[in-house]
């Protein structure tokens, strides 16, 4: 593709929907694979068996992976180790100057990106096109910002004029990233672009479902500049292989369900090894009387259905005052109605595919399920075969009960349920329901008091007058989940910081601090009273 051309308006580079895009002949899926990590040294069966995952555009078969052993992330890790020590002596603007070149060799070949997560995950390309303007500003930004907030720190030290403190940032050493399916790009490299830039090695394990695109981008690193085995890539069983993964290194960086973050969580604290964790949402949205309506429900569309409702921090809860929620519910109802499903490499599409068989039958589960306990369904509530093997209507649900699975459970799939509430106070109590806590939305012209009630609401993230993007894409604001949602943070200061740890260096002038040998500990412990007394009066910090 020329440099200079609009990437969006490029021609698609794939054959016929849901087939293996044209450009990707067996010799590239071969390069690709080349940066699966097996040990060398390893004796007996090279592998476990290939990984091959189905496009669910057709349920054909996309190119197989190899599989790794727990031995194969023990020597990942090792190799990343060794690279590591080196890398941290790097100047940062040699790091943030591959950053950089990544982010404009990501941005000019993003045709072939695109084709590979839409023929992985089968998601509409606009879709796919968010995880690359994602990925882009977060590269940009850690490459731009990353050396303040890693720069050391002066503080005040123990004995004024006598005593110099300064706090360092550290890598931490080898960082593990475990990744979902859902945005292979995005999750899969946002995360790992600051872990390098703050001086770690990394080893990622790949999603088998979503394999390609993270070793796509691997090449794509290789060819901006990174040295071969800093970053090196892991794939096989989630169990066997992600256990081995959190085992050997010294942060872990995961995305996923709730349940395995806990997994996750409680064998790092065994070692003591610290770990970032964004797990699941029931995420609410509401609407107040005063609101746009027009606005609020294409908010709500958008909120709820994109990536065909497979995100962690999309709207699976609507809450509409009662005197607009007629209004509301009709514009809601009319604008998903209209939305329209396809699986065309192009920009037709506005909803794709649900990536497998599973995730269509948990969300046809939680569908028949309110239906059989009375709810109603307002539009969709279907699967469409006609479309492609795993596509599903985007579904709204009305007079959804807490008996229902799909009142407190995370669905991740297109639907929706919609309630009323009578009073601001009510809203909130009703957004705080159910133990997750990861993103909301309020609709208001009064964005005071909206601001005023996110205060309110247990969540890491809230978005006012937008549905989820506005605080997601604000990648100078750090982004995570509270309670059942998980630890830590991406994004901001935090998401480069939490790759390093906290080293305080004191140099003190004269004399050591504390009592001099053959001198009275009394004669100290007096004059060192005196001079805590004269800071109180000075008003020292």
């Amino acid at each position: 593709m020329d440099a200079e051309q609009d990437p969006s308006e490029a021609p698609p580079l794939q054959a016929a929907a849901g087939q293996r895009p044209s450009w990707v002949s067996d010799e590239s899926v071969r390069r690709w694979c080349s940066w699966v990590h097996r040990d060398a040294g390893r004796q007996g069966p090279r592998s476990a068996p290939p990984l091959t995952a189905l496009a669910p555009f057709d349920l054909s078969p996309v190119a197989p992976v190899p599989s790794c052993l727990p031995e194969d992330v023990d020597s990942a890790v090792a190799v990343a180790a060794a690279a590591q020590r080196r890398w941290e002596s790097v100047p940062f603007a040699r790091r943030a100057g591959i950053a950089l070149a990544f982010h404009d060799l990501l941005l000019g070949r993003q045709a072939e990106v695109l084709d590979l997560i839409q023929w992985e995950t089968g998601k509409a390309r606009y879709h796919a096109w968010q995880e690359v303007a994602q990925v882009a500003a977060i590269a940009r930004h850690y490459a731009r910002r990353g050396a303040r907030y890693l720069a050391p720190r002066r503080v005040r030290g123990m004995v004024p004029w006598l005593t110099r403190v300064e706090q360092r940032r550290v890598p931490r050493g080898v960082v593990g990233v475990v990744s979902p399916w859902n945005y292979p790009l995005y999750l899969g490299v946002g995360d790992v672009l600051p872990a390098l830039l703050a001086g770690n090695g990394v080893v990622s394990k790949a999603d088998p479902q979503a394999a390609l695109t993270l070793l796509w981008t691997r090449s794509l690193l290789r060819e901006a500049g990174l040295p071969d085995p800093l970053w090196r890539i892991v794939a096989g069983d989630g169990a066997a292989v992600g256990t081995a993964l959190t085992d050997a290194v010294d942060f872990v960086c995961f995305t996923g369900s709730t349940t395995t973050g806990r997994a996750v969580a409680e064998r790092a604290a065994r070692r003591l090894t610290g770990a970032s964790l964004e797990l699941g949402g029931k995420n609410p949205l509401i609407v107040r009387e005063d609101a746009d309506i027009a606005a609020a429900a294409v908010g709500a569309v958008v909120a709820a259905f994109a990536n065909t409702g497979q995100m962690c921090i999309h709207v699976e809860r609507v809450y509409a005052q009662e005197r607009v929620y007629e209004a509301f519910r009709d514009e809601l109802v009319r604008l998903t109605a209209s939305l329209r499903l396809g699986k065309s490499y192009d920009y037709g599409a506005d909803l794709g595919s649900l990536v497998s068989s599973a995730q269509l039958t948990a969300v046809r589960a939680h569908i028949d399920d309110a239906l059989a306990k009375g709810a109603t369904v307002l539009t969709g509530g279907r699967a469409r075969p006609d479309v492609g093997p795993l596509f599903h209507e985007p579904t709204i649900l009305e007079g959804v009960t807490p008996d229902m699975d799909v009142c407190a459970q995370e669905t991740f799939g297109p639907v929706v349920s919609l309630y009323r509430y009578t009073t601001d106070q009510e809203a909130i109590g009703l957004a705080n329901q159910g133990s997750y806590g990861l993103s909301a939305s309020i609709w208001s012209k009064d964005t005071r008091e909206a601001a005023r009630m996110a205060g309110l609401i247990r969540a890491g993230s809230v978005n006012v007058n937008d549905g989820a993007a506005a605080a997601a894409g604000s990648v100078e604001a750090e982004m995570g989940g509270m309670g059942d949602s998980g630890l830590g943070r991406r994004h901001g200061a935090e998401g480069i910081r939490k790759y390093t740890q906290s080293q305080t260096v004191a140099v003190q002038r004269l004399l050591p601090l504390g009592s001099s040998p053959g001198r009275s500990p009394a004669d100290f412990v007096r004059r060192t009273n005196g001079q805590l007394t004269l800071l109180r009066r000075l008003g020292a910090r």
